[in-house]
């Protein structure tokens, strides 16, 4: 093993295959209030299924497992995601419960002028359950990627996670991205308490230091180790400031068992974040688990997972959508490869990825990328 941890055998059929729930996305015609918006165009969106289109796009086999009613916008879903080259064969349409659709408004999710109205109770992917999704369909895969959504979505939803995350001989690396969502919880769940315990018994975890300040009390990236010693990889996001991540000096993946093997002591890696001139901030998150998990599968350095996600971050920080189409892999590399001033020169705006390599300026002056 190069990387910091192993992912699963390369014989299996998928790269990674992303479990969870996708929903019909209206975007607004123009900014203001859901009121004032007079129509919406529309997308797709799900934090699972952007990671495995941002993968596929990226030149990974990549699966998306989810249930989808069997109306109109679970076609719609269906061949969206499918059409970025991602394998669908192992969606299940549900006669009975409808596709979860929401509408968002054009500001950023970090203001207090952000609306979301979600319609998604009850809704076909609520019903994922240990029994009703085979796991022929999520474990032949090297990486198996779950979110804490689909923990919120229903008790049935958290058996399936929990399950999954659980000790298992064929088990292949599991990445966890914690999505802390308080809106989703029912009155009465320890929505905290539960994303804590399947963080610990995932390899790979992402984090934002926000949500793990909101969730958990815990501020700073040392802080949140200490809370999470069990994952092989712990990836604390940074916002505007970069990432920094854990990684534990162990030879393999754990077996699942939160008591298991804990990290006696780690490599740490901090990476600066990119200037984007920011069009939208949705989806970014989604973009960067993709592109750590695209270098992982190349079993990058550590420092090149974490530019890679940085820069498929960026991409879709530079559109008005949850999803693009992510720069080529040559041009990212190079990118990559940049000296650590250079890197820092790097400001990313519309149109960038479309930049070829006769674009890139290593001038000592701040630097932007645009089409050519």
């Amino acid at each position: 093993m190069s990387g910091p941890v192993a992912v699963g055998r390369a014989a299996a059929t998928a790269d990674v295959v992303c479990l969870g729930e996708s929903m019909v996305t209206f975007l607004p015609s123009q900014p203001g209030r859901l009121a004032d918006v007079p129509s919406f165009g529309r997308a797709i969106g799900g934090a699972e299924s952007n990671v495995a289109c941002a993968l596929a796009a990226a030149g990974h086999r990549a699966k998306w497992v989810g249930r989808v009613g069997a109306d109109g916008f679970g076609d719609h879903l269906v061949d969206a995601i499918a059409a970025y080259g991602v394998d669908t064969s192992a969606v299940r349409r549900d006669p009975g419960r409808p596709t979860g659709i929401y509408f968002r408004t054009a500001a950023d999710r970090a203001t207090g002028t952000h609306e979301v109205a979600y319609y998604r109770a009850g809704s076909a992917a609520s019903a994922m359950s240990p029994e009703n999704v085979p796991y022929e369909d999520l474990l032949d895969a090297r990486i198996l990627h779950l979110t804490g959504i689909t923990a919120a979505l229903s008790a049935d939803c958290l058996s399936l996670l929990r399950s999954l995350t659980g000790p298992r001989p064929d088990r292949p690396l599991i990445s966890f991205d914690v999505n802390h969502r308080p809106h989703l919880w029912r009155a009465g769940d320890e929505g905290p308490g539960v994303l804590l315990d399947l963080a610990r018994r995932a390899d790979l975890v992402f984090v934002g230091e926000d949500e793990a300040e909101e969730a958990w009390g815990l501020r700073g990236a040392d802080a949140i180790r200490e809370a999470l010693p069990e994952p092989a990889v712990l990836v604390v996001k940074q916002g505007s400031e970069g990432a920094t991540v854990f990684s534990a000096r162990r030879p393999e993946p754990r077996t699942g068992d939160p008591g298991s093997a804990p990290a006696t002591s780690d490599t740490v890696t901090t990476v600066p974040a990119l200037r984007v001139d920011v069009v939208a901030a949705v989806g970014a998150g989604d973009a960067f688990a993709a592109g750590f998990l695209s270098a992982t599968l190349r079993e990058l350095s550590v420092r090149d997972r974490v530019r890679h996600g940085h820069l498929m971050a960026a991409a879709v920080l530079t559109v008005p959508g949850d999803l693009t189409d992510p720069p080529a892999r040559a041009h990212a590399d190079e990118l990559v490869a940049l000296d650590d001033a250079a890197w820092g020169r790097l400001r990313l705006g519309p149109g960038w990825t479309a930049a070829d390599r006769a674009g890139i300026d290593r001038s000592p002056a701040p630097q932007e990328v645009h089409p050519t």
